[in-house]
């Protein structure tokens, strides 16, 4: 088969969105189809990869590290690939992408699938504060549907995503299909070495959040919950925020006015790889209290290093904890995750247990099994609309 994936993000923008596109373009390459990708230049370096196919692009306004596909250059790109026999259209964000491939699949008369990848009721305040909270979930509920009634099959991370999308009125046919972990993600890291370079002792309590710093990861809340570990029996605490976004410096004065600045590491976007896996390492726990995942890989990736995990379990992270391996699972009030945290850092044995039982339970996560469900959703997609 050849699929052609139009995205408004991808590397070097590090994201879930990029990496679930990463990860399924490889899967499915190895299973003998071929893949194409069309997505915007950051106007930065980025790794050549063949069939990666990039467009000018500009800023966005109200979110500088994203960037908007020019029409004109997205036109003629889209116009080089007639003729090439693509037998299917797959969206992976609902801006410019959006549009562009549905008339693509439209002229070529193929089916065009999309993944909503992310939970815009709870994302939009933030960005464009200009109308209240309940006004921009309305907005995005009525975009939502009328975006995902047009598509001929819709790709949903994660069971919450997929009844949150029933409610809206979305009727397209819709499969759930998580992205799944590649089981060569990442080596073993240097935790040692990475504590050292950030000023953190060996035997210091370290907690590590990965993720784009944003508003709408509720990093805030993690912030309260290092103050009241902070007060209690770990003085000496520290948060790692790995990433970058748009929250950093009104974190940063949060984290002043809390009084834990000093406990705190920002240590920007890393590599995937030695680095990144370094980073999960050097916590004591990984914690989570996003209330927008529509999946939370990283839960997953700080599993399969043998990382603990402390999360609220909300939306998409909801299908990862309802097994409760390798994690503990904690209620949006600061009391109690301090708790579910002080119970990991005060028993090791505690702490090693949930390591190896996430590692294993990581494994049930391998991307192969996604990659075979999303072919089959393609081929039901495509007999709908009488494909070979």
């Amino acid at each position: 088969m050849k699929i052609l994936m139009l995205s408004d993000v991808y590397f070097p923008r590090v994201n879930g969105v990029s990496t679930s596109i990463q990860t399924f373009r490889r899967e499915l390459q190895r299973l003998g189809h071929e893949v194409w990708v069309v997505a915007p230049e950051y106007g930065q370096p980025a790794e050549e990869e063949e069939g990666v196919s990039r467009v000018p692009s500009r800023q966005v306004l109200f979110d500088p590290e994203d960037r908007m596909m020019r029409s004109g250059p997205l036109d003629r790109r889209l116009r080089a690939l007639n003729g090439r026999g693509f037998d299917l259209v797959h969206v992976q964000t609902p801006f410019v992408a959006h549009y562009a491939g549905l008339r693509l699949a439209r002229r070529w008369g193929v089916p065009c699938v999309e993944t909503y990848h992310t939970f815009f009721e709870e994302y939009l305040f933030h960005y464009l504060p200009v109308l209240p909270k309940n006004a921009w979930r309305a907005v995005a509920r009525l975009f939502s549907r009328r975006q995902c009634n047009r598509l001929d099959g819709l790709v949903a991370p994660s069971q919450a995503m997929r009844e949150v999308l029933e409610r809206y009125g979305v009727r397209t046919a819709m499969r759930v299909i998580p992205t799944g972990m590649p089981l060569d993600a990442f080596e073993e890291g240097d935790r040692e070495g990475f504590r050292v370079r950030h000023r953190i002792a060996a035997d210091q309590p370290t907690l590590v959040f990965v993720g784009r710093v944003a508003f709408e990861k509720n990093i805030e809340f993690l912030l309260e919950v290092v103050r009241a570990l902070k007060q209690t029996r770990h003085p000496d605490i520290v948060l790692i925020v790995a990433g970058e976004g748009p929250a950093e410096g009104r974190l940063r004065r949060l984290a002043g006015e809390l009084g834990v600045l000093d406990n705190l590491r920002f240590v920007g976007y890393l590599a995937r790889g030695t680095d990144l896996a370094s980073c999960y390492q050097a916590g004591d726990a990984f914690v989570f209290a996003s209330r927008t995942e529509t999946q939370g890989l990283v839960l997953l990736e700080a599993m399969s290093l043998g990382v603990p995990v402390v999360s609220t379990a909300v939306m998409g992270t909801r299908d990862i904890l309802t097994a409760g391996k390798g994690a503990l699972v904690a209620e949006e009030e600061v009391a109690d995750f301090a708790a579910q945290v002080r119970r990991l850092l005060d028993d090791a044995v505690l702490r090693n247990r949930l390591g190896q039982e996430g590692r294993e339970y990581a494994r049930h996560w391998a991307a192969d099994g996604p990659a075979q469900t999303l072919l089959a959703f393609y081929a039901q997609i495509r007999a709908g609309r009488g494909s070979v």
